[in-house]
């Protein structure tokens, strides 16, 4: 969603761990068949949930965003239905009468489509709930339109509405990425340089909710992830360094709310890197979405790119 927090609730739902997502995956196994909502935009990410659901035996309703969801989610829910990407209201009256009481928004929105094309958002006539929504942040002094007041206004809404925002990862855990190194293909030390160098700009860039990535050569910034996407990008720094063997660092935010707007890598990632010269990317353990796993790391094992999962805290890349 440019890639779909909240005020009070988003500060209680700090980054989950991949223990803490196991323990709470084994809390909803244990209980009854539940019917659960899927707000759904561009990506594999809702396929994924949607499987995940669906292999623990859930109802999956899905709230569809229309100009990005994949079509074929229909064959993995119970329910589907097609929206605007600012009917709201509409959405969460589709819930409700299907008695969906939680809810996981997952999948990109293109924000800058939504936002800065055309006459804005509301050339997608927005509903009234989108639109009550949507005031404080658009006209607050003290409030932004970025990602995390944005999101965490939408959060609210439904929470407001009875339903509870959960993240994707607590059910299907499989995808956050484990520490370790990933791939065949090891940093070498100006990447391991650059990677240490990067971070510590990165996680500052995520404490301003401007953006996830940033690519480094020699310890110097090429291009630094905004409003266009991480893939946006990754091809401006293959223009920018045409000499390659750069490398990409991807972090979640320190206020990561893992909800929504979760850092995500995947095969798609992995051919433009290898298009664009990119010779390593850094990601952050248990914070991370890793999107078709086994295609992802054989791409990468077959391009020469390393891929380094680190805890925030440990970024050691010795053996």
């Amino acid at each position: 969603m440019a890639s779909v927090q909240s005020s009070a609730s988003t500060r209680s739902h700090e980054p989950n761990t991949c223990n803490q997502a196991e323990s709470t995956l084994r809390l909803y196994s244990s209980v009854e068949t539940q019917r659960i909502g899927i707000v759904a935009g561009w990506g594999e990410y809702p396929m994924r949930v949607a499987q995940a659901l669906s292999r623990r035996g859930d109802e999956v309703v899905i709230a569809a965003i229309q100009g990005h969801a994949d079509p074929s989610l229909e064959q993995l829910a119970n329910e589907m239905r097609w929206f605007g990407v600012c009917k709201l209201g509409a959405m969460q009256r589709f819930f409700e009468k299907k008695n969906v009481d939680r809810v996981v928004l997952a999948g990109k929105l293109f924000k800058d489509r939504i936002l800065f094309h055309g006459f804005g958002w509301l050339q997608h006539l927005p509903d009234i709930e989108c639109v009550r929504t949507m005031i404080r942040p658009w006209f607050s002094r003290n409030s932004s339109m970025t990602d995390d007041s944005l999101l965490g206004a939408v959060v609210d809404s439904f929470e407001r509405r009875g339903m509870h925002v959960v993240p994707g990862t607590d059910y299907a855990t499989d995808l956050l990425a484990e520490e370790g190194c990933l791939t065949n293909a090891r940093p070498s030390r100006a990447i391991h340089a650059d990677i240490e160098f990067g971070w510590r700009i990165a996680k500052q860039m995520g404490g301003l909710d401007i953006g996830q990535s940033i690519s480094v050569k020699d310890r110097t910034v090429l291009a630094v992830e905004a409003i266009e996407g991480t893939d946006a990008c990754i091809d401006r720094t293959g223009n920018l360094c045409p000499r390659g063997k750069w490398t990409l660092v991807k972090v979640a935010k320190p206020q990561q709310d893992m909800r929504f707007d979760v850092p995500t890598v995947g095969p798609r990632t992995i051919e433009r890197m290898a298009a664009a010269g990119g010779k390593a990317i850094a990601i952050e353990a248990g914070k991370t979405i890793l999107i078709d796993r086994d295609r992802t790391l054989r791409l990468a094992n077959r391009h020469g790119i390393c891929i380094v999962s680190l805890i925030s805290t440990n970024r050691s890349l010795s053996d």
